[in-house]
């Protein structure tokens, strides 16, 4: 029996669709979200700091120029902004962010980063993080689950607006930071995290500091600080082969200029490294025994006294037990702290902290002031200095010692501190937390946006 022929005419049949051939096309920029997202998986889940992490992501490190430098800010805006990230995003998943496997949770954060910090272009910003989660084995599998909450995550930017400012930190910090400053500073402190901090400069010669500061394109500050605007090429500037400057937070740099003339006087910097300070009083003429335990941190130290031609004697040691030759005219302290001060350079740091690890450092302090009083002359002075607000590793620590009857407090001026005025407290010590007016739109005090130290001066009686 003979077929029946089509009645529709071939002519007008559609042809059959062609399955697409090859590959799919990549979308662009994953390569450097993929190393964003491992970074901030290094410091998040893995708890190390964003250098050890860069140093161990071939997928950053196989990044170069513009690419390197981009997946970097994202992941420093994710690990700064982390806690309201994840406060927006706890919204927006349907189980606990603990219970995500941690590559797909770094990048969520990563995207979300994008969108809600750095305001990357919000197709750009998804396509580009979904595309990298193909490529990380680990997060192959949360694809579309990355894909649904970033996509959400650029209808609902009010999300991230509404997490509360002190959300940048963990609960128990930010109790701790109201309780040592108040809730206004602690709220202003919060909001400064979310910033990239500024780069500050100290001049080995305070007196060309105005010159330095035109020369580098800076703004000079009022204790004599140079405040760059960007960090990238330090290396490359002009002094830094000569060791005209160093880096050093405004904040830090109050402490050394605090023991006044010590021109041929005999000082020991305790737990000296990076230098910052120590490079300060050998700049004003200090004999001074700059004393560190830790032997990677004393070839910090090393670097940068012999970049600057500045002469001073390295000791490695526990300063708890050495004592020098003789009598000395003034010790510095910066001891060793809970660092809670410079969380804004070091957000990472945030996370891996365990707030029962922080109760060991007032032993270790007090016990520096005590091997400080072993090495002074009656009269000699004592600058005692931690990067924390932290009643019980600063002012109790002091108090402490004034109690015992080896020491008495000279307090600090206005104009012993330029700027930070704002940072005396009733005591005469300093503490420089940011003015609680102080937001991240102004800009007539720069100085107040700094690290937060306590600095107290004592006196061997």
């Amino acid at each position: 029996m003979a077929r029946t022929p089509s009645r529709q005419n071939p002519a007008r049949q559609k042809p059959a669709r062609q399955k697409a051939s090859g590959p799919k096309p990549e979308v662009a920029g994953w390569r450097s979200r993929l190393a964003a997202a491992e970074l901030v998986w290094g410091a998040a889940a893995k708890g190390v700091d964003l250098e050890t992490a860069m140093s161990a992501s071939k997928a950053f490190r196989d990044l170069e120029g513009a690419d390197r430098g981009f997946a970097r800010a994202m992941a420093s805006a994710a690990l700064r902004a982390m806690g309201r990230i994840d406060w927006a995003l706890g919204g927006m998943v349907d189980r606990p962010l603990a219970e995500i496997e941690p590559p797909v949770l770094a990048l969520l954060r990563v995207g979300a980063a994008q969108v809600w910090v750095l305001k990357v272009a919000d197709h750009a910003a998804v396509a580009a993080t979904v595309e990298a989660a193909l490529h990380w084995e680990g997060a192959r599998r949360g694809g579309g689950l990355i894909n649904a909450v970033l996509r959400r995550a650029t209808r609902e930017a009010t999300a991230f607006e509404a997490a509360p400012v002190e959300a940048v930190w963990p609960d128990w910090l930010a109790a701790k930071l109201k309780a040592a400053l108040g809730p206004e500073q602690a709220r202003t402190l919060a909001r400064l995290q979310l910033e990239d901090p500024s780069v500050d400069l100290s001049v080995r010669n305070p007196a060309e500091a105005l010159e330095w500061a035109e020369k580098l394109e800076g703004v000079l500050l009022p204790n004599g600080s140079i405040r760059l605007s960007a960090s990238a090429g330090l290396a490359n500037l002009p002094g830094y082969a000569e060791g005209a400057w160093w880096v050093q937070d405004v904040a830090a740099s109050l402490a050394a200029p605090l023991l006044g003339n010590v021109s041929g006087l005999a000082v020991a910097d305790l737990c000296a490294a990076p230098g910052g300070k120590a490079m300060q009083l050998a700049a004003r003429g200090a004999r001074l025994s700059a004393v560190e335990i830790s032997g990677q941190r004393m070839e910090r130290l090393r670097e940068n006294a012999a970049r600057t031609g500045l002469a001073m004697e390295l000791v490695q040691a526990d300063a708890r037990t050495w004592r020098p030759h003789e009598l000395v005219d003034a010790v510095l302290i910066d001891a060793p702290c809970s660092a809670l001060g410079v969380i804004r350079r070091h957000p990472e740091g945030i996370w891996r902290r365990d707030p029962k690890d922080l109760a060991r450092f007032p032993a270790t302090q007090r016990a520096l002031v005590d091997a400080a009083a072993d090495m002074l002359k009656p009269g000699g002075r004592l600058i005692y200095a931690v990067c924390t607000p932290a009643p019980e590793e600063g002012r109790d620590v002091v108090e402490a010692a004034i109690r015992s009857g080896a020491w008495r407090r000279l307090p600090v001026t206005a104009e012993e501190a330029p700027g930070f005025a704002h940072a005396l407290t009733a005591e005469g010590d300093l503490l420089t937390a940011p003015a609680p007016e102080q937001g991240p739109a102004e800009t007539e005090a720069p100085q107040t946006r700094s690290d937060v130290f306590f600095i107290a001066r004592l006196e061997r009686t």
